[in-house]
């Protein structure tokens, strides 16, 4: 699938089937690579994968052959992006090495259901995303020592957006 030949994939797949590989395993793995390998360049892949594990769940043996191979299809075909996959392995590294690990939230992010929160700044200065459109690009929801640093290098538009 990593090499996006759809008819290689569908080989590869008749022959773990036929060497007795277990179906939910398989439909597993494919959950993993919509994520792993596909990510945000088609978020559709996703749900077609949980959406085969599940019908593999209510479908006889016989039928899940194709199922498989229609998801086995889709991603193969589907662009591939791993941006994702190295954005949380990154992330990852950064707090295993305590840079940013310990440092508290920033206080304007911090809730404040008491006076004394309010009091010491809890809260203070917080712009409501959906409010204002453009406050997630002008408020900061990193700590200050990872300001600026960019986990996830995504080029085309946020994919949290409407766009």
């Amino acid at each position: 699938m990593r090499g996006s030949d759809a008819s290689a994939a569908i080989h590869w797949l008749a022959r773990m089937l036929q060497g007795g590989e277990e179906p939910l395993y398989i439909a597993q793995r494919l959950i993993w690579f919509a994520c792993e390998d596909v990510g945000l360049a088609d978020t559709t892949t996703f749900n077609q994968s949980v959406a085969c594990y599940q019908a593999c769940h209510f479908i006889g043996m016989q039928e899940r052959n194709v199922i498989l191979a229609q998801c086995v299809a889709y991603l193969a075909l589907a662009p591939k992006s791993v941006a994702v996959y190295q954005a949380i392995g990154a992330a990852q590294n950064m707090v295993k090495e305590s840079a940013g690990q310990n440092e508290g939230v920033p206080l304007h992010l911090r809730n404040a259901p008491t006076k004394l929160m309010k009091e010491i700044g809890y809260g203070k200065g917080y712009m409501y995303p959906p409010n204002d459109p453009l406050s997630s690009s002008l408020q900061t929801c990193l700590p200050s020592s990872l300001q600026g640093y960019t986990f996830l290098n995504w080029p085309g538009p946020n994919p949290k957006s409407n766009e």
